[in-house]
């Protein structure tokens, strides 16, 4: 009898266990593919699956038969297609999360900040406009296809050059993903929120845009007065400090070994009573 109730519990961890690994593996999915074309493909995939299901229980052979060749000729298709998606969900997998890979991780996180931090304070001072995207679990990949691509090495020098006026990589957006520059002059989606003060130009709509479709950072400079806005799940923090930015920054981008959820709320938080004011949202 003993053994009979240990093989049933074993048999209800296991099935909630596959469960589990179901509802991950479909969640890592939908994360590699948000804010990526292929989301309207997997979209495409869902409604063919639903039409197969509803023919087979019509009696529609005809249509099913179709659905089946759709189906059959489309893994090889979905392969081609979304190979720059499987490729990242590969390397997001072989990364893993380990204890040593978020420090070296962390490393190349204050570099890039540094050089931030020394780009953001050169053009601050001098009112050079300026729009920089860094990517976070989200895509971009449909952003920085409009840009002129770089792949290069983050530094406050190569950022304040891009964004120097004249200049043929100045208009537009820098897009960093993994530590590197990947594209200048990316065009980002504008926000028509009636919220954004009518003094802010085109660059903090910008930077409000990405921030309501992806869950990306972006930072702007103020072309008129220098000063630095962030933006970042719809919201945009104004007329940000030194001191300000360079926390916000590193308790967004670093990987702590606590829990982050509850430090970027006191830093949001500690933004709000700062400034006085709510930041603005749709």
């Amino acid at each position: 009898m003993g053994s009979f109730a240990h093989l049933f519990l074993f048999g209800h961890l296991s099935s909630l266990l596959d469960i589990l690994v179901i509802w991950f593996l479909i969640y890592e999915v939908i994360i590699l593919l948000k804010g990526t074309k292929a989301v309207q493909l997997f979209r495409g995939i869902i409604i063919i699956a639903v039409i197969k299901i509803v023919s087979v229980y019509a009696g529609l052979s005809t249509v099913s038969w179709l659905m089946d060749q759709i189906i059959n000729w489309g893994v090889i298709a979905i392969i081609i297609i979304f190979q720059p998606e499987i490729r990242r969900g590969l390397e997001h997998l072989g990364r893993g999360s380990n204890l040593s890979h978020n420090q070296s991780e962390n490393m190349k996180t204050r570099h890039m900040i540094k050089a931030l931090d020394t780009a953001i304070q050169y053009m601050s001072r001098r009112r050079i406009g300026a729009l920089i995207t860094i990517q976070m679990d989200t895509g971009l990949e449909d952003y920085i296809e409009t840009g002129i691509k770089l792949n290069a090495h983050i530094t406050g020098a190569l950022l304040i050059n891009i964004f120097i006026p004249n200049t043929p990589l100045h208009d537009g957006a820098v897009i960093i993903k993994n530590h590197r520059i990947a594209v200048a002059a990316a065009y980002l989606p504008l926000s028509q929120s009636d919220l954004i003060p009518k003094e802010l130009g085109t660059r903090h709509r910008a930077a409000v845009g990405i921030s309501e479709v992806t869950d990306a950072l972006t930072i702007v400079v103020s072309e008129e007065t220098g000063q630095v806005s962030i933006t970042k799940d719809g919201e945009l923090l104004h007329g940000l400090t030194r001191k300000d930015y360079l926390k916000f920054l590193k308790e967004q981008l670093l990987k702590p070994g606590y829990d982050s959820r509850n430090v970027i709320t006191k830093s949001w938080d500690f933004l709000k009573r700062k400034l006085g004011k709510e930041p603005h949202h749709e």
